[in-house]
C-alpha cells in the first residue's frame, strides 16, 4: 500500500507536468522562415526493408532542401540497405560506411561510433537524429528549426510513437512505450529527470564537441542517447527542452515477435544502472519494487485461494489501472491514441510480470540485437 502511495503520487506529478508542456505550433509564430542549416544523422544496420520508407520522408519535408542534409551511416549491414540507398535519386543523402573507421568486432558500441562518424562529418549547426526503421512527418524539420531559434536550447527532445495494428504484442510495446513518452515530457519540462529517445533527438554540433560526445561513456552498447543526454545535463548552464507539437511526432516501427521485443527491452534496461544522472534510479526502483511486490502477492494468492488475499489483489490492480489511464489519458489524446485505452486493464498482468523479467535480465547485461550479440 505505501509502494502505490507513492507511485500515485509519482504519476499525479508526472500527468500535471505533461500537461504543464506549452503546446508548440507554427501557426502561433508570426515569422517561420529559417536559414538554419540541419545535419541528421542516422546510423543503419540491415534496414532493407525501412530505409526507403525513411528517405522517402526525407524528401517529402516542406524545409528548403538546400538547409539541409541526410548523412546515413553504414553499420556493417549485410541486407541490402546500402543497395536500396544506392538507388534512392536524392542528392541530400550522404552515405557513410563504419567499414571505413573500424573493424568489426573491435568495439561494443557500434551506434555510438556510427553517429559520433557522422557528426564528425556533418555540416550542420544543429544535429537531428533518427533511426532507420522510422519515418518522419513534412513539416518535422521546419518545427525544430523554429523551434531552436526561438528558444536556443542545447539539446531538444521529441515525442517518438511505435506503430502497431490489433496483434497483443504490437499493442502492448506501443501503450508501453506511450508511457515512457509521457514520463520523458514530464521529466524533461520540470527538470526532474533526463530522458530521451535518439529516434527524435536533436542537439547543437557546439555542444557535442563540448561534452567530448561519447568520450568516457563509449564502451557501453547501448545509450548513445540517454548517456549523451546526461553529459550535456551535467552543466546546469546547458538548456534542455521538450518540443511537444504532433507536427515532429516520428513513428517507428514495432518488433513482430516477444522474442524480438524482450531483447529490445533488455536492451533498454541494461543501461539504467550506468546513467551518470542517478535521480533516475529511485524511479525506476520504486517500479520495479512495486510490480514485483504486487506479483508475489498475487502469486500468494492464486497459491493460497483465500478469498480475502484475491479481493485485496483485485483493489490494488484496480486503483494501479486507474490512477495509470488517468496519467496516460492526456499522453494518448497528444498521440491521438486514446481509443485504445480500452484495452488497457487487459494489459495489466502481461505489463507486471514483463517488468520484473525485463528489469532482472537486463541486469544481466546480455542480449541479441541486429543479429549481433552484445554484452
Amino acid at each position: 500500500m505505501l509502494l502505490l502511495f507513492v507511485y500515485s503520487i509519482l504519476l499525479l506529478i508526472y500527468r500535471s507536468n505533461w500537461k504543464a508542456i506549452p503546446d508548440f505550433s507554427l501557426h502561433n509564430i508570426k515569422e517561420s522562415r529559417s536559414k538554419l542549416f540541419i545535419s541528421v544523422v542516422v546510423a543503419a544496420r540491415n534496414e532493407e526493408d525501412n530505409i526507403a520508407n525513411l528517405i522517402a520522408s526525407f524528401q517529402q519535408q516542406s524545409y528548403p532542401t538546400d538547409l539541409f542534409e541526410i548523412i546515413i551511416v553504414n553499420d556493417f549491414s549485410t541486407d541490402q540497405t546500402v543497395e536500396v540507398i544506392q538507388q534512392i535519386n536524392f542528392s541530400n543523402v550522404r552515405l557513410l560506411h563504419l567499414s571505413d573507421y573500424v573493424k568489426d568486432g573491435s568495439i561494443n558500441s557500434y551506434k555510438k561510433k556510427a553517429i559520433e562518424i557522422g557528426v564528425a562529418a556533418s555540416k550542420g549547426e544543429l544535429i537531428v537524429t533518427t533511426d532507420a526503421d522510422c519515418t518522419v512527418k513534412t513539416d518535422w524539420l521546419t518545427n525544430i528549426a523554429v523551434f531552436f531559434e526561438q528558444h536556443q536550447p542545447d539539446m531538444i527532445v521529441m515525442p517518438v510513437l511505435i506503430k502497431h495494428n490489433t496483434s497483443f504484442i504490437q499493442l502492448f510495446q506501443s501503450i508501453d512505450f506511450m508511457c515512457m513518452q509521457g514520463i520523458t515530457g514530464a521529466g524533461i519540462h520540470k527538470g526532474l529527470h533526463g530522458m530521451c529517445n535518439g529516434a527524435n533527438l536533436a542537439y547543437t554540433k557546439k555542444i557535442f564537441e563540448e561534452v567530448g560526445g561519447y568520450k568516457g561513456v563509449i564502451k557501453q552498447a547501448s545509450g548513445d542517447d540517454m548517456m549523451l543526454l546526461h553529459k550535456i545535463s551535467a552543466n546546469a548552464k546547458n538548456k534542455i527542452s521538450y518540443l511537444k507539437s504532433p507536427s515532429v511526432i516520428v513513428e517507428t516501427a514495432p518488433v513482430n515477435t516477444f522474442k524480438e521485443f524482450v531483447h529490445q527491452r533488455i536492451r533498454w534496461a541494461s543501461k539504467a544502472t550506468q546513467y551518470s544522472d542517478k535521480t533516475l534510479l529511485p524511479v525506476l526502483l520504486l517500479i520495479y519494487l512495486f510490480n514485483f511486490s504486487l506479483a508475489c502477492l498475487i502469486i500468494g494468492a492464486l497459491i493460497k485461494l483465500q478469498t480475502d488475499i484475491i479481493f485485496y489483489c483485485l483493489m490494488l490492480l484496480f486503483v494501479k489501472t486507474i490512477i495509470e489511464i488517468y496519467f496516460l489519458y492526456p499522453v494518448a489524446v497528444f498521440f491521438q491514441k486514446e481509443k485504445w485505452l480500452w484495452i488497457f486493464p487487459l494489459l495489466q498482468p502481461a505489463h507486471i510480470f514483463y517488468t520484473i523479467i525485463v528489469g532482472a535480465l537486463g541486469k544481466a547485461g546480455a542480449y541479441q540485437w541486429k543479429n549481433r550479440k552484445v554484452k
